[in-house]
């Protein structure tokens, strides 16, 4: 498989308790370990099934199955622990068994079905010698147990003049979660910037084209990394050499840990990155952007 810069995905494959087969991708797993003793907290969510200690540190662990609407494991101590670190959180992913790690191309990556509906918790769909798997979407996974704080930015954050800069200035974000997406834009309108959104790549080349054409071009793209089909990576590449478009300022915005990241978005010609999910953070991440544009 010929695979170019940003194209290559290595996906961890592992079972829940049905049997079900899924894949997440490795960047996200820190490392995977027997399920440890668990302390039960009283007030705990109903799909986490308690907190281990990992190293002196404690560590929340979930229970995939029932989180995705499956029936989990009945004993606390079978299966292992895949632990996560992403959107500057770290927890562990109880499932029945981890089975090996596989290569492919995120073009052969293909969005879920469009009949697997919002609680589907995938991200997309691919095949692995002949058998299908599915992409967990873990962010989706981790929202609908902890959603993120809904902190307030704009007057509080941002001078008179910062705000001014802001006001109605032109935003695309692209992402293929939607649990993702609706963050970035509660942030967005917030700074009263004009935004739109898109799901995949491919349609946000088309938005950033026909804007140029209305004369109302794109001053920003905030973009996801991993998505099917043509990742966050890709897509800088096929805008950085596109003569109409090829000085948008991108900004990469990932759930992996951006300092991972830096090296890799700098080399496809990303402006900026920035780790998910925090307002703060995203709105100094957007006033820089403006700034430069302006200099």
């Amino acid at each position: 498989m010929n695979m170019v810069l940003g194209d290559a995905l290595s996906l961890l494959l592992f079972r829940l308790h049905s049997g079900r087969l899924l894949g997440i991708n490795l960047l996200k797993v820190n490392e995977i370990i027997p399920c440890p003793a668990l302390t039960k907290m009283p007030s705990r969510h109903p799909h986490v099934r308690g907190v281990a200690t990992l190293r002196g540190s404690a560590l929340t662990v979930i229970d995939l199955a029932r989180a995705i609407g499956e029936r989990g494991g009945s004993d606390s101590q079978e299966g292992c622990l895949i632990v996560t670190e992403l959107s500057r959180s770290r927890q562990g992913l109880h499932v029945h068994s981890v089975e090996r790690i596989v290569q492919c191309s995120t073009r052969d990556v293909r969005p879920p079905p469009s009949g697997a509906g919002p609680r589907a918790f995938i991200t997309g769909v691919t095949q692995i010698d002949g058998t299908i798997v599915q992409i967990l979407d873990i962010e989706k996974v981790l929202h609908e147990i902890a959603p993120a704080p809904l902190e307030e930015v704009g007057e509080q954050l941002l001078s008179p003049a910062e705000q001014q800069l802001l006001q109605g200035r032109r935003v695309l974000v692209v992402d293929d979660s939607q649990v993702a997406l609706q963050q970035t834009l509660i942030t967005l309108r917030q700074l009263d910037l004009d935004c739109q959104a898109v799901r995949s790549a491919a349609s946000a080349l088309e938005v950033l084209h026909e804007a140029q054409q209305e004369g109302r071009p794109v001053e920003v793209l905030v973009s996801d990394i991993e998505m099917p089909e043509m990742d966050g990576y890709t897509l800088v590449q096929q805008i950085r050499k596109d003569a109409v478009l090829g000085e948008t300022y991108v900004l990469l915005h990932t759930s992996l840990d951006s300092t991972m990241n830096t090296e890799r978005a700098r080399a496809v010609g990303a402006n900026d990155v920035l780790t998910k999910f925090s307002r703060v953070d995203l709105s100094k991440a957007l006033l820089r952007a403006f700034q430069r544009l302006d200099d």
